[in-house]
């Protein structure tokens, strides 16, 4: 099996956090002039912000999971495949015009190497 998916999806966890950078350069300092410390308060931008770079951070580490499940020859679990299927879908749906497309290919992968494995040991 290939490596990739995991690799994927840390490519797009740093997309997703470099744009947050660039979008949103205003709110990132305020969030700094704040002192970072209970900074987002009841501000919804900076708090949708504040979820956005987490968010990103998040998709790394999922990202760095899965690379160390493709490397060691486990198949990623459906149940995971599933969940990042729905959480994708819902994310295209709410908000067409997002990076939630760049998930596809990881999650059509994870579906795909699942049936690798399953002809491999039928």
């Amino acid at each position: 099996m290939k490596v990739w998916i995991g690799y994927w999806l840390m490519f797009v966890a740093l997309i997703h956090t470099l744009v947050m950078i660039v979008l949103f350069p205003s709110v990132l300092a305020e969030i700094v002039k704040r002192g970072i410390v209970n900074s987002v308060g009841n501000d919804p931008l900076i708090g949708a912000v504040t979820w956005f770079g987490l968010f990103g951070i998040l998709l790394f580490i999922l990202g760095m999971a899965i690379k160390d499940l493709e490397r060691a020859g486990q198949g990623i679990p459906l149940s995971m495949a599933w969940a990042m299927l729905i959480l994708t879908v819902l994310g295209i749906i709410l908000m067409p015009v997002s990076g939630f497309w760049l998930a596809l290919p990881a999650v059509v992968g994870i579906f795909l190497q699942q049936r690798q494995l399953k002809a491999k040991f039928s």
